[in-house]
């Protein structure tokens, strides 16, 4: 370690992304205590989609994972990826039945990306792939900036608000292909259900979704 990386911990020590306790140096970005107590879903969290084939799920978005990613989306806190990134991809390899060919996320749109600073899809299947040594690919755009799903009440209000949202970013990388299709929180699946239906009107051969978290 350098002598500016040894500073730089001393000054603002590396904290759990769950909790915020200061973590030991054999910590690797969340702390034993949260390793053992988190809400882990069960049976993968396995949903069923209308245009997906199932999506899994490695936690329930409660209690201490909401305020992480709370803070990942709105807090500026973007290193958390590469943790998330770890613990989605242990559940990935947990489901011999999720094949694909090709990683992709839920996009955000222009508009929303400035505003963050980010795409925290983006970043999370960006390091959910590199642990599953593979490449995240981009499959799909958001031309059109909407309410904030979050905002709104049931699968219905949410399939209206969303539908159109979405369009595919190149048809000819998804024909014929399975994609996993990430994101940070799925509710109801109206999103991952739109996006999915996009990429199979563009030629792909089906869609698996996975998230960090489900509610």
């Amino acid at each position: 370690m350098s002598f500016i990386s040894t500073i730089l911990d001393l000054l603002f020590p590396p904290k759990c992304v769950f909790c915020s306790k200061v973590l030991n140096k054999a910590d690797d970005g969340w702390c034993d205590k949260c390793t053992e107590s988190l809400p882990y879903t069960d049976n993968r969290g396995l949903q069923d989609g209308e245009d997906f084939d199932f999506c899994i799920s490695a936690l329930y978005y409660t209690g201490v994972v909401r305020r992480s990613i709370l803070r990942y989306k709105f807090g500026g806190a973007s290193q958390y990826a590469d943790v998330y990134g770890k613990i989605l991809a242990d559940t990935i390899r947990e489901c011999p039945e999720l094949n694909y060919d090709i990683i992709s996320w839920v996009p955000l749109s222009d508009k929303r990306e400035r505003k963050r600073g980010y795409d925290q899809a983006m970043l999370l299947a960006m390091a959910t792939a590199l642990q599953l040594d593979e490449v995240a690919v981009e499959t799909l755009k958001k031309p059109h900036d909407v309410q904030p799903q979050s905002e709104l009440g049931d699968k219905a209000e949410r399939t209206e608000n969303i539908s159109g949202a979405y369009v595919a970013f190149d048809p000819e990388i998804v024909a014929g292909k399975q994609i996993l299709l990430i994101d940070d929180v799925v509710t109801t699946c109206s999103t991952l259900d739109e996006c999915s239906r996009v990429l199979l009107a563009a030629g792909a051969s089906g869609i698996v979704c996975a998230t960090l978290a489900r509610g």
